[in-house]
């Protein structure tokens, strides 16, 4: 088969959709795979360290996907990258449909099999694909939270772990599953006084291992709006598998929250699960709304492109293997992937 990987061009998105060492396998399987020029610069690879191991370098994005079969993508297309797919191509990659339904009607009429990383499900019911990024994204929202608090950034001007004779700063954060757990294990680190908030007891379980300054708690809206009410960041990292992210936040809890305090909602992809969310970029990343930062880039892990790559591509190659292969559908996990087939939407979340 011939898969294309063209350059990502989201606002400073770095990630590549192979890196060289997940190339080099479909490569040694007998597979051609093309990459656009400077397609994996920004993630610390260049062109040489594809064309070392049999990957051909090609100067356009149009010569990308001309030549293509399988087109292998990190983020969703965009309009220049929609130009060019075509009713052949079977396009894997993040789709996040549910909060897109231009895109949704654009890659129907297109008439393309589109398989979406973030709804390939393993027989656990667990998702493959988007762990990793969420791992990241779960990581980074507390960074990127810890900084937006501090004064010149506009924020409260709090040291999130607090010292000796200084309060600790207050985390809350909705959804204990990867994304949301791993911000737990950042902000517990910091020694921040964290609450999260899951309906599944496992995960209020794991939550209240990291630490005596964690709590876990069931989501009763009278509960959260208390919890919102103190905290000086809100995590957002409810995912429903393919479905647009309901509104756990409402309008109202975040003009209860002080000025200066932060919101980062990673489920912004899906549609974000805080009423005041909108999609931001890297170019302009956030916001304020009555006096709350709101950062919402829908790439987040874009930020870290050469650890968002690595940790990518380990587990979108096998797929990717699988995915060459005439009866790729006899793959339970794959089928789930499939978003949009032949004109037509095909997975039930898309349908709610």
């Amino acid at each position: 088969m011939r898969i294309g990987v063209p350059r990502e061009l989201k606002p400073l998105e770095g990630r590549v959709g192979l890196i060289p060492a997940a190339c080099a396998e479909l490569v040694r399987a007998g597979h051609e795979v093309f990459v656009e020029k400077d397609g994996g610069v920004k993630s610390g690879y260049g062109d040489d360290q594809f064309t070392a191991i049999g990957v051909k370098i090609l100067d356009s994005a149009e010569e990308v996907y001309e030549v293509a079969e399988m087109v292998v993508k990190v983020k969703e297309p965009i309009a220049e990258d929609l130009k060019h797919l075509r009713k052949d191509h079977l396009l894997f990659c993040y789709l996040h449909l549910a909060a897109l339904p231009e895109l949704t009607r654009s890659l129907c009429d297109i008439g393309l099999t589109a398989v979406a990383f973030e709804t390939v499900e393993d027989k656990h019911g667990r998702l493959p694909l988007l762990a990793p990024m969420s791992d990241i994204a779960g990581r980074l929202s507390i960074q990127v939270a810890t900084h937006l608090l501090h004064q010149p950034q506009g924020g409260k001007g709090i040291l999130l772990g607090g010292v000796p004779a200084a309060n600790r700063g207050k985390v809350v954060i909705l959804g204990g599953g990867v994304a949301g757990g791993n911000a737990a294990i950042v902000a517990a680190g910091l020694g921040a006084g964290v609450v999260v908030f899951d309906m599944d007891r496992d995960k209020l379980e794991k939550a209240r291992a990291l630490g005596a300054n964690v709590t876990g708690l069931y989501p009763h809206t009278e509960d959260v709006a208390r919890a919102v009410l103190d905290a000086d960041i809100v995590v957002g990292a409810v995912l429903v598998t393919g479905e647009r992210a309901p509104h756990v936040v409402s309008a109202e809890m975040v003009k209860s929250m002080q000025p200066g305090s932060v919101i980062v909602d990673i489920s912004v992809d899906q549609g974000g699960c805080v009423e005041t969310t909108r999609p931001m970029t890297y170019d302009d990343p956030t916001y304020v709304w009555e006096g709350v930062i709101h950062f919402t880039v829908t790439n987040m892990p874009g930020a870290v492109p050469r650890t968002s790559s690595q940790a990518l591509s380990a587990a979108i190659a096998p797929y990717a293997m699988r995915l060459t292969s005439a009866d790729w559908r006899e793959s339970e996990d794959l089928l789930k992937g499939i978003n949009v087939e032949a004109g037509e939407i095909v997975h039930p979340a898309l349908f709610k």
